[in-house]
């Protein structure tokens, strides 16, 4: 196992041992193994991780065994909180012992996308399918036979420590608990920013929200302390109902109870016409699809937050687009990590932006393994993973 930051001064500039959860074939239970991490190189900073948790991106991916982004070994994980460790060279925004959140989305500051406030896909390093060090390519870690083990979206926040892009890390407040700065650098974040930022959702309209997880159920958290009149929740699982009025849902569709309507039906009906904004959380076009025909014509704005993994085609009416109808995809929110994510902090701190619920459970590092079962089984919005420093 790593030395602790207080010895790291004998550890600058070198490799370390540390403990890391391995994938080492798709849909396998991860394996616990002592890895060896290299130094940080230019404009990196080698990270101990405190706590991480696990996203349904983990997920998706680590059930894939054929394709692009099959590739195994490989330490998952991207939602995190840690202390930077120690830093490469021309590194000057982290020093050692700040507390940061490393992020999948990069944020260079310096082109024209995160330059402009349209945007915040990052055109300098927008390959998020490379998934080592987005400058080089290469892994920085490696088993104990030598072997190179691949990155997960350039955080890797699956192990004790991990080596991140200095464009993929957010400092953030010592005076936040590390359990909720970790639930800023994704999911969370994600369904928040969507409410406020992508649709910018006002008072006393109208939102239905297809999919309540962590993400839909955080749009609904945004949604309410906008002001939002009516928070309609989507979802096969009826006790989603009960745990989404804790977030702010005030009505409930089960499509499997709609009879001989469709969903879009019933939200039409509920809202007198189309919910203001609809978003969708799953990553399904079908829902999509549902999601924008359950807008209202004239204004109605649908947000893509779910990730369609499967090749489907997304069809949608020409007749409802030319009435007035919007549809965007959005990723992590509409955020600039760099600028947004310490504003969210900052919300939590001055108790503007609510965390509480989100979490479901808790496990040591050495039990990793139950929070992708609490996942599967449907019993967990956010498992927090506790490392064993």
């Amino acid at each position: 196992m790593a030395s602790s930051i207080g010895n790291n001064q004998e550890n600058t500039g070198k490799p370390i041992k540390c403990k890391a959860a391995i994938c080492k074939k798709a849909g396998q239970p991860l394996v616990i193994e002592e890895v060896e991490l290299d130094p940080p190189q230019a404009w990196e900073v080698r990270i101990k991780i405190l706590c991480t948790s696990l996203c349904h991106s983990d997920v998706t991916i680590w059930k894939m065994d054929s394709g692009p982004v099959a590739k195994f070994p490989r330490i998952f994980g991207h939602e995190a909180v840690g202390i930077v460790e120690s830093v490469g060279e021309h590194v000057e925004e982290f020093k050692e012992r700040d507390l940061v959140v490393p992020v999948f989305l990069a944020n260079c500051g310096e082109c024209i996308d995160c330059k402009s406030p349209k945007s915040n896909i990052c055109s300098k390093f927008e390959d998020r399918f490379n998934y080592n060090m987005p400058r080089d390519g290469s892994s920085r870690f490696r088993d104990m036979k030598g072997e190179a083990i691949e990155h997960f979206l350039g955080v890797s926040s699956f192990s004790e420590y991990t080596v991140v892009d200095v464009t993929q890390v957010v400092k953030v407040s010592h005076d936040l608990p590390v359990d909720k700065a970790c639930l800023l650098s994704c999911g969370v974040a994600t369904g928040v920013g969507a409410a406020w930022k992508v649709a910018d959702v006002e008072e006393g309209s109208t939102v239905a929200i297809f999919g309540l997880g962590a993400v839909g159920l955080a749009v609904a958290v945004g949604a309410k302390q906008r002001g939002a009149s009516k928070i309609i929740g989507v979802d096969l699982n009826h006790e989603k109902f009960d745990i989404g009025k804790r977030f702010g849902v005030t009505d409930f569709v089960n499509p499997s109870t709609c009879k001989e309507k469709s969903v879009s039906e019933v939200i039409k009906e509920i809202t007198n016409g189309g919910a203001d904004y609809c978003f969708e959380c799953i990553g399904l076009a079908s829902l999509m699809a549902e999601a924008f025909n359950s807008c209202r014509e004239g204004w109605g704005k649908t947000v893509i937050l779910g990730v369609e993994m499967h090749g489907s085609p997304l069809t949608l009416s020409p007749y409802g687009i030319i009435r007035g109808k919007t549809v965007t995809g959005s990723l992590f929110g509409g955020l600039k990590p760099k600028y947004d994510i310490p504003i969210l902090a900052e919300k939590y701190l001055n108790k503007e932006l609510s965390l509480e619920g989100f979490i479901t459970h808790e496990v040591g590092f050495e039990d990793i393994n139950k929070a992708f079962d609490y996942l599967l089984e449907g019993k967990s919005l956010r498992c927090i993973i506790r490392m064993d420093h």
